[in-house]
Order: structure tokens, then sequence, then C-alpha cells
């Protein structure tokens, strides 16, 4: 695989890491709590949310599930190159919790 499409992975695992953060934070969940739902340990929510490590299809279906979305929304706003669409727009409280993370 060529260097620049490790990086478009990468970019994707980030892009996946903030949306999971945002939603698990717009309905009040811990991340203890989301990993339990979903089997896992609060360290790899953790992990996810960073970006750091990549999470298989059915783990991203429990994750959906557990967050009353649908597998795409992890992927909106996501060019087919793994780059964040500059036009994309989060709604609502998904871009307030974003900003804080910012800050």
């Amino acid at each position: 695989m060529a260097e620049c499409e490790l990086d478009g992975v990468g970019q994707v695992m980030q892009v996946i890491g903030k949306r999971l953060r945002s939603r698990r934070r717009l309905l009040g969940l811990s991340q203890m709590s989301l990993g339990q739902t979903c089997g896992v340990t609060f360290q790899q929510i953790q992990k996810y949310e960073s970006g750091a490590v990549a999470i298989s299809a059915s783990r991203l279906w429990k994750l959906a599930n557990a967050l009353g979305v649908s597998i795409g929304y992890f992927f909106d706003g996501v060019s087919s190159r793994g780059h964040e669409l500059a036009g994309h727009q989060l709604v609502g409280d998904e871009f307030a919790s974003l900003a804080e993370d910012a800050r």
C-alpha cells in the first residue's frame, strides 16, 4: 500500500473518531458506558476517538446502534480520498462539542 493511501486511512480514522466523540458527548454518555454497551473498555473508546486505531466494521455497527445513528453518519463529510470536505457542516450541538474540544 502506498504511503499516501496510509495517510488517507489515518485521516478517515480521525474523522470517524471526531464524529464518535461528538455524538457520544451529545448524548451525555461516558466513554465507560459506551464501551460497556459495545463490549470494549473505555480505553478502547479513547483510542477510537483519537483515531489511533482502526474500527472494524462490526464494531462500527455496534457503536452506531449504541449512538442511535447509521454507519454512514461517521463518514458524512469525508471525500473518497479520506479528506474531510471543507463544506461539510455539523449540526447544532455537534459543532459546539467539536468547538469545545478545540479549546
